[in-house]
């Protein structure tokens, strides 16, 4: 017999939130709404209910936010980085592992020339608001 923990709500929230923020902060910042839109039909980091009953575990949610998290902090970082090109990369391998696609590596999110992302000075519709206003 083997004993297994179960994921609590607050880590299966936790999953939930970090992938929000792939779409709302992360993928806005360095792709188009199209690209974006393309994402959202593959199914990039879409967690399915056989998905789920997966990653139920303590352990294999655990991972999952490790590694999401670990991906934003570094795609978020200001600095260069490519120096956390191999810790990315070991990230993504642990999404995959676990059935979670995610088909990006770390050149995917360059900035170009002159030192901005492709969609900084664009409006996305997948970007969080900065305010909002009742109407």
């Amino acid at each position: 017999m083997k004993v297994v923990f179960a994921s609590t709500p607050t880590q299966e929230e936790r999953i939930d939130e970090l992938i929000q923020t792939f779409y709302s902060k992360i993928f806005p910042f360095y792709f188009s709404d199209k690209e974006i839109n393309k994402f959202e039909r593959l199914k990039v980091l879409t967690i399915t209910p056989d998905k789920a009953q997966q990653l139920s575990t303590l352990k294999t949610s655990y991972q999952v936010i490790a590694s999401l998290q670990t991906l934003v902090n570094i795609l978020e970082a200001p600095e260069d980085k490519h120096k956390y090109k191999h810790l990315f990369s070991k990230n993504v391998r642990i999404l995959e592992d676990l059935d979670i696609f995610f088909p990006f590596d770390l050149d995917n999110f360059k900035r170009n020339e002159d030192g901005n992302s492709f969609n900084q000075s664009n409006f996305s519709m997948y970007a969080e608001a900065t305010n909002q206003y009742l109407v």
